[in-house]
């Protein structure tokens, strides 16, 4: 089998594509992969990539470089998922004492009635499905490693409240964001509603869970109904899978003029289902053919090897969002008006984080 993880992680570690110089969530995707697919192998190139990138951001004493802790923005959190790792390896504290900062964010950072983060300050109110992948895996492996009293029950609540509020009753599907105070242009104002479901938003819903499973304990009481919730997404999500075997920019408008396989959402939907698979979270020979037509259709849809042997992964969407200046409206013809670009640092690390645990998939029985 091609090890197309390995060879992705090759390209990033020789600059193509090339981490941001910043503070960015983006980064924080495939360092996740890098450090991943070190466990895998136990080549510590990948390990010492991750930490010569990081030790950019994190001086003595644990300041990180760029972080703005009463932005209280979840996305500012996600590079801290690798700091746990630099840590028990190293035992350098400036990576504890980062994350420990990172960890306060959590004491003020704004919520909801119910209890739920905002995405951001400059976004009160409201939840996006984005914020779960950013804060909450960090989130439970702070309290894992760091905290004597392990409750759960914060981070499992962000789950159950978020699916409650953002799912649609007639796909399974959840919209991208809900504004509780219904005040902005973009949402439904009865509902308070995005109004299309965005791949990626999707995505980044169900990676959230499944990494967040691996640290929750076997025995919490809050476990069965977190992995339910996967079930249904899962289960959502095959219903719009394209034939292709990826998934569309806006999942459920697979026909409508505009819209296009989208790279970095079927990508982080592969990792969630292996890991899933693995985890015996669904069952059957149907999942098996889902994951196997995820991967395959990845392959042929979107990746292109150049002359030179490196990798690119076409057609991601370069980002999408709601408000904000530029007037955000999430509307249909919003989302297929963002940038479709290669190696767009978000799909390369879903890319590499999936291929990773199809690779390590025992083949079918």
């Amino acid at each position: 089998m091609q090890l197309w993880s390995l060879k992705m992680a090759d390209c990033v570690i020789k600059g193509r594509p090339a981490l941001a110089d910043k503070w960015a969530y983006d980064n924080g995707v495939v360092l996740k992969g890098l450090i991943n697919v070190w466990r895998i192998t136990n080549d510590y190139k990948y390990f010492d990539f991750c930490r010569e990138f990081m030790d950019r951001f994190i001086y003595d004493g644990g300041l990180i470089r760029d972080y703005r802790p009463y932005d209280y923005n979840l996305d500012l959190i996600n590079n801290g998922k690798i700091l746990f790792e630099l840590y028990k390896q190293t035992k350098n504290d400036k990576y504890k004492r980062a994350a420990f900062k990172l960890r306060r964010q959590f004491y003020k950072h704004p919520r909801t009635s119910e209890g739920v983060f905002w995405h951001k300050k400059i976004y009160p109110y409201q939840i996006w499905l984005d914020g779960l992948y950013m804060g909450m895996p960090f989130y439970i492996e702070f309290i894992n490693c760091f905290e004597r009293d392990k409750k759960y029950s914060d981070i499992t609540k962000q789950f159950f409240v978020c699916y409650k509020n953002l799912r649609d009753k007639k796909t399974g599907l959840l919209y991208h964001a809900w504004d509780e105070s219904r005040r902005q242009f973009w949402c439904d104002k009865k509902t308070g509603l995005s109004k299309n479901f965005w791949g990626r938003s999707m995505g980044w819903f169900v990676m959230a869970i499944v990494d967040v499973l691996t640290f929750l304990p076997k025995n919490n009481r809050d476990r069965k109904q977190l992995v339910e919730i996967l079930r249904e997404c899962l289960k959502a999500l095959a219903k719009v899978q394209d034939k292709s075997g990826c998934w569309y920019q806006v999942l459920d408008k697979g026909g409508k003029k505009g819209n296009y396989l989208e790279a970095s959402c079927s990508c982080m939907i592969l990792y969630a289902a292996v890991k899933a698979y693995k985890q015996g979270y669904i069952k059957g020979d149907e999942w098996r053919e889902m994951i196997d037509n995820a991967f395959n259709g990845i392959i042929d849809e979107f990746v292109l090897i150049t002359e030179d042997g490196f990798i690119n992964l076409n057609k991601n969407c370069s980002g999408a969002g709601l408000g904000n200046k530029e007037k955000r409206d999430g509307s249909y013809a919003y989302y297929i008006s963002e940038p479709v670009i290669c190696n767009d640092l978000k799909g390369v690390g879903a890319f590499i984080l999936a291929m990773l645990e199809y690779e390590n998939l025992r083949p079918p029985v």
